[in-house]
C-alpha cells in the first residue's frame, strides 16, 4: 500500500457550529481526489473523531456537507469537525483493511467500535529443542516451532493440554527443568509423560508421538485413532496386555478433547463462526473458532455503536477490526450479510493471502452451527442488559414509560402454560434493580375444577386471587417487601379487565397494571401497551424499555412452559393405584411385582387380589371396589 498526499485544514475552535463544521469540509473538497483511500475527521485538539473508507474519496466526503440528510448523530460530528486528513490507496480492499487498522488502534468516538485488548491463547508444539514439549501459548509468536488455534479461552487449551498429554504423553517441562532431571517426575507416574528426560523413551519413539501430536492438531485425529486402534489390536494379539491397555488409554484421551466440545463438525476444518442478535439498542456477537474438526470454544463481543446502527453495519465493522490483527480462518460462517460482503471478503482475503470464503449459510449442519451461535448471543445480551449498571435507566425508563411515581422496586410478570387446558399452571417472575429474583419466582397449579379448559382469563383470575390474597394476609401493612410496584400480564384487553376485576373484588387500587399483547403475526418489537384509563399503545422498536419489556415477558413464559411440563410429566407417569385409597409405596411395588402392570391389577378378580402376599381381605375389596364401582 503507498500513502500520499495527507490533507489539514487546521481550525482551533473546538465548540463551532454546524455551519462552521460544513465549511471545513467544503474546503477540504477542493483539493481531494476522486480514488479510493480512508479519510479522518479530527477536532480542534487533533482527537479523530471518525475514520471512514471510500471507492471515491470526493463522493464519499461531500454527502458531509448536505447535514440536513444526515442522522443527528453525524450532525454532531460535523460539528465538531475542525480538521480532516487522509491516505489514498490503490483499490477500496487496501483502504477497508487500513480504515479497520486505524479504527481498531484509534478508536476514534463515532465509529463502530470492537473493544478487544485479549489475545487469544494458542497451543504451540516447540521446534528449538532435541525433544519437543507442547505448551499453552499467548502473545508474540516468538519461539520456534508450530502453533495450532486460536483457542477461546485460556480453560479452552487448558483442558486440550491435559487430554493432550494423556494421549501422546510429551514433556511440558522447561528446558532447565528437562535438563537437570535425574528420575521421572509425578507426570509419568500419573501416565501423562514418557519422561524422555531420563531416557525411559528412545527418541525415535518420542519422535513418534511429536508426529502423532502434530497430526491430530492438524485435523487428522481420525486417522491417528485408526492407527492406534490397529497397534492396540496387534499387541493384544500378541498378549501384550500392558502395551495394549497404554494404546487403550492413549485412545480414550483422544476421545476426550472430541467429546469436550460440544459441537464437532467434520467438514469445517477451519472456520469460525460469527453472529450477531441486535436488541435495546445494543449487539452481541458470538464468535465460535473451529479448528482441526474440533470446536476450540466461543467469546461474545459487544461492540460500541449508535442505538440505530444497521446490523449489517456492525457486522461489517466487527470482521474488518476483528481481523485487523489475526489471521482469517479459510471459512467465516454469518448469521447475517456484512454491509459491502463481497469487499469484506476480498479484504480478508489479500490479508491471508489465499481465498477467505464468507458466507451465511442457508441449510445443514453450517446453518445449525449458525443457529446454536445466535442463540448463545441473544443470551449473553440478555444476561448482560439484566445484569449491568443499565439496570436502573431500564427501571426509570418504565416509569417514564407507564407514568409510575418513581423507579419500581419490584416487578411481577404473570403467564399461564396448559395444552387444551389439561395440566394449567401459572407463573410469577420478578425483577428488581438487581435484575431477576429468581428466589421469588412462584409456580401455581390451577386448582378450580369448575373452568372451562382452555379459559386464560379465568386462569389469571385464579392465579392474581391466590397471590394478592396471600400478601393481603402475610404482609397487611406492606413492609415486608412483597408488594410490587408493577403488575405486567401478557395478553391484551381481555387480561387486562379480567385482573382489574379482581384488584376490584380485593380493594386494591394502588398497584399499577399493565398488559402486554404481541403485535400483528406475533412479531417482537410490535406489542402494544393496555393500561386502565389510558388508549393502547406501542414503543419505538429499538427502545431499551420495550427490550426490557420483552425479556422479562418471555423470561415469565419460559417459567410457566417450565412449570407445565414438569406438571405434565408427574402426571404422565402417575399410576391409577396412586388414586386408591390406602395404597402407598409398599403395597403398591407388592401389586405391581405380582399381577406386572396397573392395568391388570385393575382388572383382577376379587380373588386374585386376596392371594396376593400383603393385601389382607379388606384391602383386597378395598382394591377390587375402586376399580369396580359398579360390580
Amino acid at each position: 500500500m503507498t500513502a500520499s498526499d495527507t490533507h489539514n485544514q487546521d481550525l482551533t475552535d473546538d465548540s463551532r457550529p454546524l455551519a462552521q463544521g460544513v465549511s471545513v469540509i467544503e474546503r477540504f473538497l477542493a483539493t481531494l481526489p476522486g480514488t479510493p483511500g480512508v479519510y479522518r475527521m479530527l477536532n480542534g485538539r487533533g482527537d479523530v473523531l471518525y475514520v471512514g473508507k471510500a471507492k471515491n474519496l470526493k463522493k464519499r466526503v461531500v454527502a458531509y456537507t448536505k447535514p440536513e440528510r444526515q442522522t443527528l448523530r453525524i450532525q454532531r460530528m460535523i460539528a465538531e469537525t475542525a480538521s480532516m486528513e487522509v491516505i489514498t490507496t490503490h483499490t477500496e480492499v487496501e483502504a477497508l483493511l487500513l480504515e479497520s487498522t486505524l479504527i481498531k488502534s484509534l478508536g476514534p468516538r463515532y465509529n463502530i467500535l470492537l473493544k478487544d485488548d485479549k489475545s487469544f491463547p494458542h497451543i504451540l508444539l516447540t521446534a528449538d529443542h532435541d525433544w519437543p514439549q507442547v505448551l499453552k501459548h499467548r502473545g508474540a509468536r516468538t519461539r520456534r516451532g508450530e502453533y495450532f488455534g486460536p483457542f477461546a479461552s485460556a480453560g479452552a487449551v487448558n483442558a486440550t493440554l491435559s487430554a493432550l498429554q494423556r494421549a501422546f504423553l510429551l514433556r511440558s517441562c522447561t528446558d532447565s527443568v528437562f535438563s537437570s532431571r535425574t528420575r521421572p517426575c509425578l507426570l509419568f507416574q500419573i501416565k501423562r509423560c514418557s519422561a524422555p528426560c531420563v531416557d525411559r523413551i528412545s527418541r525415535d519413539e518420542y519422535g513418534e508421538l511429536v508426529a502423532e501430536a502434530r497430526a491430530f492438531l492438524s485435523g487428522q485425529s481420525q486417522k491417528v485413532q485408526k492407527d492406534l486402534a490397529k497397534r492396540m489390536e496387534a499387541a493384544a494379539e500378541a498378549m501384550e496386555y500392558e502395551r495394549a491397555a497404554v494404546f487403550r488409554d492413549r485412545i480414550r484421551a483422544l476421545s476426550r478433547i472430541q467429546a469436550h466440545h460440544d459441537i464437532n463438525p467434520a467438514e469445517l476444518a477451519e472456520g469460525d463462526v460469527i453472529a450477531l442478535h441486535q436488541a435495546g439498542g445494543q449487539t452481541c456477537i458470538q464468535v465460535f473458532f473451529f479448528r482441526s474438526g474440533c470446536n476450540y470454544g466461543n467469546r461474545a463481543y459487544f461492540p460500541q455503536h449508535a442505538a440505530d446502527a444497521e446490523a449489517s453495519e456492525v457486522m461489517a465493522a466487527f470482521l474488518g477490526q476483528f481481523y485487523a490483527d489475526k489471521q482469517p480462518p479459510r471459512e467465516i460462517l454469518l448469521s447475517q450479510e456484512a454491509a459491502e460482503a463481497e469487499i469484506v471478503a476480498a479484504a480478508l482475503s489479500e490479508k491471508a493471502g489465499r481465498k477467505v470464503a464468507v458466507v451465511v449459510p442457508k441449510r445443514g449442519d453450517r446453518k445449525r452451527l449458525v443457529e446454536n451461535a445466535y442463540d448463545n448471543a441473544r443470551e449473553a445480551l440478555g444476561r448482560r442488559m439484566a445484569e449491568s449498571g443499565a439496570q436502573s435507566k431500564l427501571l426509570d425508563g418504565v416509569a417514564e414509560v407507564f407514568g409510575l411515581d418513581g423507579r419500581p422496586q419490584r416487578i411481577e410478570v404473570y403467564d399461564n402454560s396448559h395444552i387444551q387446558g389439561t395440566n394449567a399452571v401459572g407463573g410469577m417472575i420478578v425483577a428488581g434493580p438487581e435484575g431477576l429474583m429468581k428466589a421469588a419466582y412462584r409456580k401455581f397449579n390451577i386448582k378450580s375444577t369448575e373452568l372451562t379448559p382452555g379459559d386464560d382469563f379465568a386462569m389469571m383470575r385464579e392465579v392474581l386471587t391466590r397471590r394478592f390474597q396471600r400478601a393481603q394476609k402475610e404482609d397487611p401493612d406492606r413492609d415486608r417487601g412483597q408488594w410490587p410496584d408493577l403488575v405486567l400480564i401478557d395478553g391484551g384487553q381481555g387480561q387486562l379487565s379480567a385482573t382489574l376485576d379482581v384488584f376490584a373484588e380485593l380493594g386494591i387500587d394502588d398497584v399499577a397494571l399493565v398488559s402486554i399483547a404481541k403485535g400483528p403475526d406475533r412479531n417482537a418489537g410490535r406489542e402494544r401497551f393496555f393500561m386502565p384509563g389510558r388508549e393502547p399503545f406501542s414503543l419505538p422498536m429499538k427502545d431499551p424499555v420495550l427490550y426490557f419489556l420483552q425479556r422479562l415477558r418471555d423470561e415469565a413464559h419460559r417459567f410457566a412452559i417450565g412449570a407445565h411440563r414438569t406438571r405434565r410429566a408427574g402426571a404422565m407417569v402417575r399410576s391409577p393405584l396412586d388414586e386408591v385409597e390406602g395404597i402407598g409405596a409398599a403395597r403398591k411395588k407388592v401389586l405391581l411385582q405380582h399381577f406386572g402392570s396397573a392395568r391388570d391389577v385393575a382388572a383382577a378378580a376379587l380373588g386374585d387380589l386376596e392371594a396376593v402376599q400383603g393385601i389382607s381381605k379388606s384391602m383386597a375389596k378395598k382394591i377390587y371396589d375402586h376399580f369396580h364401582p359398579h360390580g
